[in-house]
């Protein structure tokens, strides 16, 4: 099984509050964001992706989600990524490298 830990690390945030924050804060460490839609808080993933890109016009988003999926053509920013649960982590993985490789989405 492939670990995503074993090929990224990554940032735990507890809220889409905490997220914004850590993105805000250390803007230079993170090289792609992996959101759920339903967070705690009063930000949503939708939220935290779009203030990730007012940091940065070109940051990979990877979105995931079990009922809100089907929302994404709306709600999500332009190139990004929608896994609807479950998925492998391997699509995780994947989803974030071609992001980080290309800039285009594949999924």
């Amino acid at each position: 099984m492939l670990s995503l830990k074993a090929v990224f690390e990554p940032a735990i945030a507890a809220s889409g509050e905490e997220a914004v924050t850590l993105l805000k804060g250390r803007t230079g460490n993170y090289r792609a964001l992996v959101t759920d839609i339903s967070l705690r808080g009063r930000i949503d993933g939708w939220e935290v992706a779009k203030q990730a890109r007012e940091i940065d016009p070109q940051f990979p988003i990877v979105y995931m989600s079990g009922a809100s999926a089907d929302d994404w053509a709306f709600k999500g920013v332009p190139n990004s990524i929608m896994l609807s649960k479950p998925f492998a982590p391997a699509q995780l993985v994947t989803a974030v490298s071609n992001l980080l490789n290309t800039g285009t989405p594949t999924a």
